[in-house]
Order: structure tokens, then sequence, then C-alpha cells
């Protein structure tokens, strides 16, 4: 991908966190960026960047478990043409949470915000991609069915196994486009605590790297933030 141009990214989920990271890497590398949150202005870090990057970067609300909120936003996105879609929303059960301890309302949140949600954005915005262009997923080496997990999230990791099958779904029918699930390491945000070895910083940098490398590759990847492969 030819960063020399100004290219556009849509961030969905931006409003804090490996999001928002995302979101001030794009803009330091010179990238027009959409920024979705869920509430409009709620997000004091967004509304900072905004004061800082003027009309490089458009806030937009988005609430990717509801899919009348896709439509909207796809209304108002209109002609444009994206560069890379990247879903970076998510959510999380209780670290200790046995599966069967979880209320069905909380159930159905975790998979609708963290796979039917991603799947249906995706679905709804893939037109507007531009076809050398990119459409990533945060994903999770949770959802790996190779690895060994470590114990706990087990509805997360559930949510993005889920994503990750669906995804690979979505690749038979996607042509040549690069499809890409990243892993972004055990990142210091609010989900992944304090005592996580990785800052959001260098996190973001390495998953915008990778989609660069891996831009105008065919097919669909999990990789994690430094590029390395990984096993379904």
């Amino acid at each position: 991908m030819n960063e020399a141009s100004q290219l556009t990214i849509l961030v969905a989920g931006a409003s804090r966190g490996l999001g928002l990271g995302l979101v001030a890497e794009y803009l330091s590398r010179g990238w027009r960026v959409i920024a979705t949150e869920r509430h409009a202005g709620a997000s004091a870090g967004l509304a900072d960047l905004v004061s800082k990057a003027g009309a490089a970067l458009r806030v937009e609300a988005l609430d990717i478990a509801d899919s009348a909120s896709i439509s909207d936003l796809k209304a108002r996105l209109g002609g444009l043409e994206i560069d890379v879609l990247y879903v970076n929303a998510g959510v999380s059960d209780a670290p200790n949470q046995k599966v069967g301890e979880i209320s069905d309302a909380e159930f159905a949140h975790v998979f609708g915000v963290n796979v039917l949600g991603p799947m249906r954005l995706i679905e709804t915005l893939s037109p507007i991609v531009t076809s050398h262009g990119v459409i990533a997923v945060m994903s999770s080496a949770l959802g790996s069915l190779t690895l060994d997990p470590p114990a706990g999230y087990e509805v997360y990791a559930a949510s993005k196994a889920a994503l990750n099958r669906l995804m690979r779904a979505y690749a038979l029918r996607a042509g040549d486009r690069t499809l890409l699930a990243l892993m972004p390491g055990w990142v210091r945000t609010d989900m992944g605590g304090e005592d996580a070895p990785i800052d959001i910083s260098t996190s973001a940098k390495g998953l915008a790297d990778v989609v660069a490398s891996r831009s105008g590759r065919p097919g669909l990847t999990f990789v994690d933030y430094q590029n390395a492969d990984l096993p379904w």
C-alpha cells in the first residue's frame, strides 16, 4: 500500500484503548481517519485528537451491535471510498466466569459485539473499500483452536474463535481482497489490565505496519502485531 498519497482508514471501536491508539497512529502517518464511537461526543480521547488533527479526523456514531446503526453509518458515508476497514470493537466477559454462569443477555451481548456486529459491518461497508484495500478484524490468540489457551475468558475466547471462522467463510467469497485477522498482543488497556506487557502505542504501530506489509496479498491471514503468522 502506497502511503505517500493520503489514504483513508475507518476504525470501528475507537473511543479508547487500542482503537484510539490506532487512530493516533494512522493520523501520525498522514492518513485520513474515520473513527467510530458508540455515542457521539462521548470520547474525550477522540475529542482531543480532533482538536489537533482537524479535518483529517472524522468521528461517527456507531453501535456495532445494532444493524440499523450500521446501515445509518453506510448512508452517512455516501460515496466515500476507504482503503482500510479496521473492525476493533469488542467486549469481554468476566475473566473467571464459567460459561455456565453467564446470563443469556450477556452471552448474546458478547457475541453480538464481537461476532455478528463485525461481520455485518464488513458485509455492509465492503463495497466502499477500494479494490486494493484491506479489511481487518481484531482477533485474539484466545480464538485459536490450535494454541493452548490459558484459563479464563471462556465466552470471549469462543467469540473470537467464531469471528475467525466467519472470516474464513467470508474469505471464500471475497475474491482477491486482502483480509486480516489481527492479534494485538497482551496490551495494557481496560480489557488487558495493568499487568499486560505491551503498551498501546507499540501494538498500534505494529498493527499498522502489518496492514501495510500485507496489503495486496489476496486471501485471509491470521497474524500478530509483530507480523508472525498464527495457527487457526
